[in-house]
């Protein structure tokens, strides 16, 4: 029977097991540029199959979140560089999350403290995070404004040369994040697309913009190097949808051709309960409409996964499975799921912003 410690391809990229670090922020980029703290963070979990970096913003106007790093400088990538550099010199394969959160961000981390962007004109009634006297604040997140349709075409150019940016800072690829209520998933969803263009309405124009990103990313740097993740229902960041089993179904049709490394969902509500009585979802059906109309990327699921749990879904036909929390507190995640624990249990306070308390100084085993 597969395991979760044997190896497999995804794409273009060789992993040496089927665990995978998701991605999670931790706000320690001050300027958007990556540090020679990250870059010890990040290798000390390259034991993962893959790590997934923190959400990285493909522009300005895509960051909503302080201290969160980009990739559109050249300081950034240089120091994204050393990161990758040091993660392979421990063995390990990484991808950079590629991400624009349209209306979840605030004006004071705007370009020129303007309004976010988003599909419609409508207030993500969630939180963002700014920091302040040296700790993270959490504040509503600000009106933003409609994109014009003149706008959309730049914005899947910056998607474009994010890609590239990342295989010039020596990434093995790039997973674009289509998830929890960020812009390509506000595009996807009736909550957050009320246009009466061709980017809203039916399911064909609300995934219009993701299909166009995907083609874009994929024409730039191969299908075999880059992933998405979706999360078809997760309430995360004020995100829903009115119908989301024939929305998704419909989304990985189109992205079937594109031969992709992986396709990364989200079961549930973002680091909530794996079921939603109110969202029914069939996960299995997803996965045979990607296969069926050709799709070969990896399937990789992700939402509170221990080792009983990703082995069943192994054993269900799931491919990669994906830790976040658990990757906080345990840099060695492979070999205590190896061991069957002990775990360390991560500190709250030290999620989001700081130095190395609660990011560099877990203990290992041993």
């Amino acid at each position: 029977m597969t395991t979760l410690f044997d190896p497999i391809q995804a794409g273009d990229i060789a992993l040496a097991n089927r665990i995978v670090m998701a991605p999670l922020t931790r706000n320690r980029a001050p300027g958007a540029v990556p540090t020679p703290l990250m870059a010890t963070y990040y290798t000390q979990r390259a034991s993962a199959g893959l790590l997934i970096t923190e959400a990285t913003a493909i522009s300005h106007q895509g960051q909503g979140y302080a201290d969160v790093p980009g990739l559109y400088a050249p300081e950034q990538v240089a120091g994204w560089k050393a990161v990758t550099a040091s993660v392979h010199a421990a063995g390990g394969k990484i991808v950079t999350q590629l991400w624009h959160v349209g209306r979840v961000s605030h004006t004071e981390l705007q370009p020129g403290g303007g309004a976010p962007v988003a599909p419609s004109a409508i207030t993500a009634k969630t939180k963002t995070v700014l920091l302040k006297d040296g700790g993270a604040v959490f504040v509503d997140t600000s009106e933003p404004r409609a994109l014009r349709l003149d706008e959309l075409p730049g914005i899947v150019d910056d998607y474009r040369r994010a890609a590239l940016a990342a295989i010039e800072a020596g990434f093995d690829g790039v997973e674009v994040h289509a998830a929890n209520g960020y812009l390509l998933d506000q595009f996807l969803k009736t909550g957050a697309n009320q246009r009466t263009d061709a980017y809203g309405g039916s399911i064909e124009n609300r995934a219009r913009l993701l299909v166009e990103v995907m083609q874009a990313v994929t024409a730039a740097i191969g299908g075999g190097r880059v992933g998405i993740r979706l999360s078809p229902v997760t309430p995360a960041n004020d995100i829903v949808d009115a119908d989301p089993q024939p929305l998704f179904d419909s989304v990985v049709r189109q992205l079937a051709p594109l031969g992709l490394a992986y396709v990364h969902v989200i079961e549930g509500a973002t680091g909530g309960p794996r079921e939603l009585p109110d969202r029914p979802f069939d996960y299995a059906a997803l996965k045979a409409a990607y296969r069926a109309a050709g799709g070969t990327g990896a399937w990789m699921v992700n939402n509170g996964y221990d080792l009983p749990l990703a082995q069943q879904a192994l054993a269900g036909g799931a491919e990669l499975v994906a830790f976040g929390k658990a990757y906080i507190a345990n840099p060695d995640l492979v070999e205590r799921l190896k061991a069957g624990g002990p775990f360390n249990v991560p500190d709250k306070m030290t999620f989001y912003g700081g130095g190395e308390k609660g990011y560099t100084d877990y203990p290992t085993l041993g």
